[in-house]
């Protein structure tokens, strides 16, 4: 089995389901995935995301590093914001996508706490400690990942749920999307941001690798695993690394994974200058929307008049819309919202339409 959790000994004692992720064993599912996604768009959930990558970067050149790794404006940020941008190779193909943090200040310089996918901790270490060392920058980095635990709490009634075991007078309220701030969550010091994956609100906590069962346990709500995370997360039309992108297998770059928002052709990030001319390719990831019965599935061919125009990443039948839906990579002249085309489902076309992302209002 892989590498465990903070919590595998609690999420073993309650029954969850597990699996291998990213090379760590995780809870797919507590109760039903159809149950724990309703928990999570009606009310509140909690999820252990401690698999997730930990990267510190900090000194007098940490914005100057951070800024060369990740393709989003790093600089701007002031303590207590998050930006998210892609990590790309010399050639902007997408390696990660990832969260940055700016944290209170070590001693006077700055401190950013990067969030890449899990299983990647190690490699983006290293890639960090090439780029710092090829411009001379006076930065440290710390690969976090098991030092921290981390912890979601995701839906409408997420925050209010947080804000009821966090004590010393922070506001979680007075967050808007993509702040965080240092909060004591049942008396453990804690990184809390509104950030997420599902496309509710709600928060991320960041805690102490020993004392994230004290968060978790101090968490009343119901415990949902990767499943319903995955379901969540389509429904929203967020990349998955692995499905909508891989360097090896799946090589894309931002612009055709459609995460144009998060790309500063400003800043020097390693890629930049190969991406100067790639924003208009010739496949876009889009949403489609399948009109009759068939779930689509990673892999599935999409059709126009029985002619390959494109590829599903992922696909599901969405517990919300009750419909199945799918991400996947179009060419030019069939990428557009409203255009129909067929998924190829176990050999038979099924009719699906092209549909903007994300797939529910929220």
């Amino acid at each position: 089995m892989g590498r465990r959790p903070p919590l595998g000994d609690s999420h073993e004692e309650c029954g969850a389901r597990v699996t291998e992720f990213g090379g760590w064993t995780m809870p797919v599912r507590f109760d039903s995935i159809r149950a724990e996604h309703a928990a999570v768009r009606e009310a509140a959930g909690k999820f252990d995301v401690s698999h997730m990558s930990e990267l510190v970067v900090r000194g007098p050149d940490a914005a100057a590093l951070t800024e060369r790794l990740v393709s989003c404006a790093v600089g701007p940020l002031a303590p207590g914001e998050a930006a998210y941008g892609a990590v790309t190779d010399d050639q902007g193909v997408m390696l990660d996508d990832t969260v940055v943090y700016r944290r209170p200040d070590a001693d006077g310089h700055p401190d950013y706490l990067l969030i890449p996918n899990a299983g990647h901790d190690t490699e983006a270490t290293d890639r960090a400690e090439r780029v710092r060392a090829t411009h001379g920058l006076d930065a440290t980095v710390e690969n976090a990942t098991e030092r921290f635990g981390m912890v979601a709490v995701q839906g409408p009634d997420a925050t209010d749920l947080v804000a009821d075991v966090v004590t010393g007078g922070s506001d979680l309220g007075a967050l808007d999307r993509f702040e965080a701030t240092m909060a004591s969550v049942a008396d453990v010091d804690c990184w809390v941001a509104r950030t997420g994956y599902t496309g509710e609100a709600g928060v991320e906590i960041v805690c102490p690798w020993a004392a994230t069962a004290v968060v978790w346990d101090a968490l009343d709500c119901p415990p949902c695993g990767l499943g319903a995370r995955d379901t969540l997360r389509l429904e929203m039309g967020y990349l998955l690394s692995g499905e909508e992108f891989d360097p090896e297998t799946k090589p894309r770059t931002p612009f055709e994974a459609g995460i144009d928002f998060a790309v500063d052709l400003e800043t020097p990030f390693v890629g930049r200058d190969a991406l100067i001319d790639a924003t208009d390719p010739e496949k876009r990831l889009r949403g489609l929307r399948l009109l009759d019965r068939g779930v689509p599935r990673h892999g599935y061919l999409v059709l126009v008049d029985g002619d390959e125009v494109g590829h599903v990443t992922s696909g599901t039948m969405s517990p919300t819309l009750g419909d199945p839906i799918a991400l996947a990579y179009l060419s030019r002249p069939h990428r557009a919202p409203g255009t129909d085309v067929a998924v190829e489902v176990r050999g038979d076309p099924v009719s699906a339409r092209v549909v903007n992302t994300p797939f529910l209002d929220r």
